[in-house]
């Protein structure tokens, strides 16, 4: 898992604040940390490889979906739709995914598996807040997108 987030997340060098940047992007105790925390990861393998990975997190009275990544060399292949998929089944909860502002990318992916950006500002911020532990730089840099669960 190690090495897929930090092959995908080499999109976000040079598009997120350089602050907010660091290589690796994701230290393996800092993955640990968020398994530890509650995230549940799922796979997508292909003849033995792991190719994306995707995290849901229970938090309060939301999921959450964490640390979606699908290595470059594979992106655009449907597999993060796959996945996306996978986790909206293990929940009945109204589903939420943070997000860097300036990856666009990210944003329109999520809009196209139905999810909406959150507005206005103050709501994002409350969300961030109220269901992430991030730092106020990154709740200053990111967007909150929600799905609300299936009828």
């Amino acid at each position: 898992m190690f090495k897929v987030i930090n092959d995908a997340a080499e999109a976000y060098n040079g598009v997120i604040p350089e602050d907010c940047w660091k290589d690796p992007y994701m230290l393996k105790s800092e993955l640990r940390i968020e398994i530890d925390s509650g995230v549940i990861f799922w796979g997508y393998e292909k003849k033995g490889e792991l190719l994306g990975v995707m995290g849901i997190q229970h938090v309060i009275d939301v999921s959450l979906i964490r640390h979606a990544y699908v290595r470059t060399a594979y992106q655009n292949q449907g597999i993060g739709r796959k996945l996306s998929k996978h986790i909206m089944n293990q929940t009945k909860r109204t589903l939420l995914v943070g997000t860097w502002a300036a990856a666009a990318w990210a944003i329109r992916f999520y809009e196209k598996n139905g999810f909406t950006l959150v507005t206005p500002t103050a709501e994002k911020d409350r969300l961030l807040k109220r269901y992430w532990k991030i730092s106020p730089r990154q709740i200053e840099t990111s967007v909150v997108l929600k799905k609300e669960p299936r009828a």
